[in-house]
């Protein structure tokens, strides 16, 4: 069955649910100030940039559903390329991708990750729903603790496979918070962990953007060997300025998107 770009979101937003503790009831409390109405900003994904899983890969439902390439990113000190895609339908979100440069690994580290993708069937990763189907490989802790010694972000796909990183709350929708200063206070106010790498917000007014998230909670993750506590998904606020021409920024920054990516780090909670 194909499922329309409205179900696939859906079906993206519950598997993100299971990974994220703080998502739903934070989504409860802007809707209990706004009317309901929670208005999200963009989804972002992560892969691999082997060809069997790559970007191009994970894109292509999205593709299939009208959303278009907008701009691309380098994070060269994380070994990451994104690109973020646009829906005519100004409604929909944006969808941000990025891809882990495997071959600016160690070899060994590449040797993992050529490993789990090996055990991916093609015909997986052709369904629509692949880009929220899970982790479709077994891992050991010591790949996961391999990795993670040198890339959280190959770690965090490895753990937890292919579905949505974090969901985004736009505050230019909200009516309660004018301002991401009000946004952060609130959830601090009612216990919120928050990412402080880089500042509590990341970006400003001179470049069009400001975003701040929360730190992701851990979840148990089930190995080959035995069960770990790791960092799931966090959830992400954005607020977007205006450009001369009066419409709003809709691109990324891809300092502050370098900190937000940190959201994950399993060590950030400690520093």
């Amino acid at each position: 069955m194909t499922l329309t770009i409205e179900q696939l979101l859906n079906a993206m937003w519950q598997d993100y649910l299971a990974l994220t503790p703080d998502a739903k009831p934070i989504h409860q409390l802007f809707a209990d100030l706004n009317q309901g109405i929670v208005v999200n900003d963009h989804i972002a994904l992560r892969t691999f940039n082997l060809e069997k899983v790559s970007l191009d890969k994970i894109t292509k439902p999205f593709i299939e559903a009208g959303y278009q390439p907008v701009d691309d990113y380098q994070f060269p000190a994380k070994k990451l390329f994104a690109r973020y895609f646009q829906h005519p339908d100004g409604t929909l979100p944006k969808v941000f991708i990025s891809e882990l440069k495997v071959e600016e690994l160690p070899q060994h580290f590449q040797e993992i990750i050529y490993e789990l993708v090996s055990q991916v069937p093609e015909k997986t990763v052709n369904q629509q729903g692949f880009c929220y189907s899970g982790r479709p490989w077994d891992i050991t802790k010591e790949q996961y603790k391999k990795l993670a010694s040198e890339s959280e972000y190959a770690s965090w796909v490895a753990a937890h496979g292919f579905r949505p990183n974090h969901f985004t709350v736009s505050i230019n929708h909200l009516n309660s918070h004018p301002d991401i200063h009000s946004v952060n206070q609130l959830l601090l106010d009612n216990g919120y962990v928050m990412n402080t790498s880089g500042g509590l917000v990341k970006g400003s007014p001179d470049v069009l953007l400001e975003q701040s998230s929360t730190l992701a909670k851990e979840v148990e993750v089930n190995f080959s060997d035995g069960v770990m506590k790791l960092p799931g998904c966090y959830y992400e606020f954005a607020l977007r300025y205006s450009m001369p021409d009066g419409q709003l920024y809709q691109g990324f920054v891809a300092a502050s998107a370098d900190k937000i990516f940190e959201s994950t780090d399993a060590t950030l909670g400690t520093k």
